[in-house]
């Protein structure tokens, strides 16, 4: 049995309409988090948040996901860069009132957050023997994008709030970061104990996007 694997049991758990409750909760309270406390985070806390997040589905079994933690001042350094380099070339593209509006949104926290993942794809995993990727090869990246997702969720779990800051650019994450050829990059996460909590998502508490009224709409065929 993997580390991973569950305990053995009688049977499933049963989950009951408290844990439903409280499960939606979760879902509903998960923030994207840029406001962060600079102190540090519990190693046990974070190791149980990664371990959670291997339990995610992956085609094939493949588990492409790997997790670089950067805690080196010269290599985050230099994703915050990038950061700024990208952030004043999308700043740009906004005209008038809705420029000066994306100037006043805090879209990382780069410099406070005491913790940095950054997710990559393992394009060059033999594990799984391809299955599932023949016709879907980007399933890999779907995959780590469910661990990603998985880890977000044990994090708010724990008290802890997590970023994910798309506005770098990859191939100068990946260089500064030295790693293999074959991973790809898919999320640099900001992780540390959030300064504010609210139920709202921070875009719409700023007034840059509201909810939209029909968040999942089904389409028959």
């Amino acid at each position: 049995m993997s580390e991973n694997s569950p305990p053995p049991s009688a049977g499933p758990p049963v989950f009951d309409d408290a844990f439903r409750t409280r499960l939606a909760d979760l879902f509903a309270w998960r923030r994207d988090v840029r406001r962060f406390r600079t102190d540090p985070v519990d190693e046990a806390v974070l190791r149980t948040c990664l371990d959670l997040a291997a339990l995610a589905p992956s085609v094939g079994n493949s588990q492409p996901w790997r997790f670089v933690r950067v805690s080196d001042a010269g290599r985050r350094e230099a994703v915050a860069a990038s950061f700024e380099r990208c952030n004043a070339a999308a700043r740009a593209t906004y005209p008038d009132e809705r420029g000066a509006l994306y100037a006043r949104l805090k879209l990382a926290g780069l410099r406070e957050a005491p913790v940095h993942l950054a997710v990559f794809c393992d394009s060059a995993t033999e594990a799984g023997h391809g299955l599932g990727r023949a016709t879907m090869p980007e399933m890999l990246r779907y995959s780590v994008a469910a661990c990603i997702h998985a880890f977000w969720l044990a994090a708010r779990a724990h008290g802890l709030g997590v970023g994910w800051v798309s506005i770098v650019e990859p191939a100068a994450v990946t260089d500064a970061l030295d790693v293999p050829e074959a991973w790809d990059l898919i999320a640099y996460l900001c992780v540390g104990h959030p300064v504010e909590e609210h139920a709202d998502p921070e875009l719409v508490r700023h007034g840059w996007q509201e909810r939209c009224p029909e968040a999942v709409r089904l389409h028959e065929r």
